[in-house]
């Protein structure tokens, strides 16, 4: 073989093998936060808490579980729960996340406006009522929504 074909065969291998290495170099990817990390775990203790809220339930309504024993157990995932859902609270108070995640927010005049922009779509659109049933009808309908009579 060609001591230039094996050069440049080492090459495209020193290249390729940068290029599947760059990712690591730089750190891309998601990069999770403490506080994030803690609220995963809690919502999953939470869904932990539930599931055993709900076994317990179904095992001493099957009968699996002595009455005795059956009100300190449910109170106990109770309680826990409720710690659990205390932590989250505090938690999501401490860092508010971003209501979207292109991170404009929504604020209630652009809600509002959205709303009775729709509201003046829909009373434009509005043509009266069903001889029949007397549901409002749309300018668009042929027949009645609510009982289907046919309106023209």
């Amino acid at each position: 073989m060609d001591i230039a074909a094996i050069f440049l065969t080492l090459a495209v291998l020193i290249l390729v093998g940068a290029y599947l290495y760059a990712p690591f170099l730089r750190g891309y990817g998601q990069r999770v936060t403490p506080e994030e990390r803690e609220l995963s775990a809690l919502l999953a203790e939470r869904e932990r808490v539930l599931s055993s809220l709900q076994e317990l339930d179904f095992d001493f309504n099957l009968g699996k579980i002595p009455e005795g024993e059956y009100p300190d157990q449910r109170m106990s995932l109770l309680q826990k729960g409720g710690d659990i859902l205390r932590k989250i609270d505090a938690l999501s108070a401490e860092h508010p996340r971003e209501a979207v995640k292109t991170g404009r927010k929504v604020t209630d005049e652009h809600l509002e406006a959205m709303i009775s922009k729709r509201r003046a779509e829909r009373k434009r659109k509005f043509d009266g009522f069903c001889p029949k049933c007397g549901k409002p009808v749309l300018v668009d309908d042929r027949f009645c929504p609510s009982c289907g009579k046919a309106l023209k």
